[in-house]
């Protein structure tokens, strides 16, 4: 009999042992993917289109998807089980996320949003607040945070999301990635659940522009076209204003690089607050309508957002108002009591609001025309803590839909671009096109992405003490930081490192050379042929510098050009496998127009 029990005991202990081990297996795999998904799937694209054909352009790249679109046999859940509950799968796939596979992507999965798409902090009640990868204690944004995460983490190559008030801008920004809103109504809806649809807008994360461009091709299916660079860039003063970050640590950041890459004509500052009250006489009469009547005298930013999130509302409840009416979720649910506290507006309201959109949208168009961008501030500040009443404070909120109200109203485009961090978390910057100007806003990112964030390395870095080290020895250290983060894949603090070795030591064409092969990384093919012709002219034995301008070249359709390159490397190191592999790929490839 004791015999027995003890057994009994030996097996009791290896079953607990046993739990306890799948329980920790669990929790590592919900580390791993930092809480961003709610479901795991495979979509895989179709086979690759047999030669000459080009491949597919998004082949390779991986993807997920906010919980907001359909994808055929899932239960779209819309941040809330009890949407999971009440409603049955989706019996078709949305189209944005169709394309995108069939644009050659694999999509992995759903991601986390906030409850029913309707916040901008990221915190999730019901499926936990996916955790911030580049500022764990802080909130990660939303309403599409899951999203950003899954990008922000290097889980996904690129994410989508949707983008009501900010739900892709905030996250990316602070995720410290890129995020694109496009203009109202150039993707389809269709297949995603309505925020309020007069606002919506299909948006994506990357974090490199050469992803962010090339997922937008598809999505908004450009064809081919030369890329073009802005004639005109507005910062927005008085929006500048409406931030806790020091100013000039997202403003040089853009004055600097614009300078370098365009000039300093092209840059015009320009206050808002006027233009629109000039622009948009419907504004005055908004202010008249009962709905705001407390809202006579308040600046027209304020007024922007308060517009934004009325609107919000009232076609949120449009949408959704019976099904709160009939299920009741739970009582804790913070989000549809917020917005039923709104209050019902008439259509007299309604046909105002609609009027200030469509002047708003015009307006901006005649500032801006083709290819002029308008500058801001993506956020009010660096991320709030997780669990801190900051982002759910009155004057956070106000600060917040200041700023995030053109684009929502208006229905342009918007991209929200990092410049380094501030107390130890990402911040932006975030520029913002005419309405039907997302290609030339996409062209514009990928040009002056990798000189922005050079700058702000540049910047970041410029109060670094240097106080008995020699400019040579000073370089090297910056070279060896460059280094180190090449090899972690960090390539933007990699150019920013090689650019202050550059400043210190300009004659070293090592320097050169290496911000060209992150430069490469990037897809910023443009800077990195200039680096490597700077180094061939300090030193023309610098293989690799020939092998990295061939490549970039090679990217730009120099084929010609690319093959004296690749010619000139195998001169230099005449065994060079990889010189001669290109050099015989583009001559088989490229020989007749050459």
């Amino acid at each position: 009999m004791a015999s027995h029990s003890a057994n009994l005991w030996v097996l009791l202990g290896l079953g607990l042992a046993g739990i306890l081990l799948v329980t920790k297996k669990l929790k590592k795999a919900v580390r791993e993917d930092l809480g961003a998904f709610v479901e795991k799937l495979l979509l895989l694209p179709p086979p690759q289109p047999a030669p000459p054909k080009a491949p597919h352009p998004l082949t390779g790249l991986s993807f997920a998807v906010s919980d907001v679109f359909d994808i055929k046999g899932y239960v779209t859940g819309f941040g809330h089980p009890d949407w999971v509950r009440t409603h049955e799968a989706a019996s078709s796939t949305s189209p944005v996320v169709s394309t995108l596979v069939e644009g050659g992507a694999t999509c992995v999965g759903k991601t986390v949003v906030d409850e029913l798409g309707y916040s901008i902090s990221g915190e999730n009640r019901h499926y936990d607040t996916p955790t911030n990868p580049s500022s764990s204690g802080r909130v990660p944004g939303g309403s599409s945070s899951g999203a950003a995460v899954a990008v922000a983490a290097n889980i996904v190559d690129f994410a989508l999301g949707i983008d009501t008030v900010g739900g892709v801008r905030v996250p990316a920004g602070y995720c410290g990635i890129l995020g694109f809103r496009s203009s109202h109504g150039v993707v389809s809806n269709a297949g995603i659940i309505p925020v309020a649809s007069s606002l919506d807008a299909v948006g994506w994360f990357a974090r490199d522009p050469s992803t962010l461009r090339r997922v937008g091709h598809v999505l908004l299916q450009l064809p081919f076209a030369a890329q073009r660079n802005p004639r005109q860039i507005i910062l927005v003063d008085d929006f500048f204003q409406l931030v806790k970050i020091p100013v000039d640590r997202i403003s040089e950041v853009v004055i600097k690089s614009a300078e370098k890459l365009f000039g300093r004509q092209l840059l015009k500052h320009e206050n808002l607050e006027n233009f629109f009250e000039s622009k948009v006489p419907s504004l005055k009469d908004f202010r008249k309508r009962k709905a705001i009547a407390d809202d006579a005298k308040i600046p027209t930013a304020k007024l922007l957002g308060n517009l934004m999130h009325l609107l919000q509302r009232h076609e949120f409840l449009q949408n959704h108002g019976d099904w709160i009416n009939t299920v009741k979720p739970a009582a804790d649910t913070v989000i549809p009591s917020r917005a039923c506290e709104n209050k019902e507006l008439t259509d007299e309201d309604i046909e105002t609001l609609k009027a200030i959109r469509s002047q708003m949208r015009v307006a901006i168009g005649s500032l801006l025309k083709d290819d002029g961008v308008l500058v801001i501030p993506t956020t009010p500040s660096i991320p709030p803590k997780l669990g801190s009443k900051e982002i759910t404070s009155e004057e956070y909120q106000n600060r917040a839909a200041s700023l995030l109200s053109i684009a929502s109203i208006s229905g342009c485009c918007q991209a929200t671009v990092p410049v380094g961090h501030h107390e130890k978390c990402p911040v932006s910057v975030s520029f913002i096109a005419r309405h039907g100007g997302d290609r030339f806003l996409l062209d514009t990112v990928e040009t002056m992405y990798a000189s922005m964030q050079e700058q702000a390395s540049i910047v970041a870095n410029s109060k670094s003490s240097r106080k008995t080290m020699s400019q040579e020895e000073s370089a090297e250290i910056s070279k060896e930081k460059g280094n180190q983060a090449f090899k972690e894949r960090q390539w933007p603090k990699a150019i920013g490192c090689y650019s202050e070795a550059i400043k210190l030591s300009g004659n070293n064409a090592t320097y050169y050379s290496n911000r060209a092969a992150a430069y490469l990384e990037l897809g910023s093919f443009i800077q990195a042929e200039a680096d490597c012709t700077k180094a061939i002219a300090i030193d023309k034995k610098n293989v690799k510098a020939y092998l990295r301008r061939g490549t970039a070249r090679e990217m730009l359709g120099y084929y010609k050009e690319a093959i004296d390159d690749f010619g000139h490397a195998l001169v230099l190191e005449p065994n060079n496998k990889r010189a001669a592999q290109s050099a015989e790929r583009l001559r088989k490839h490229f020989q007749s127009p050459i």
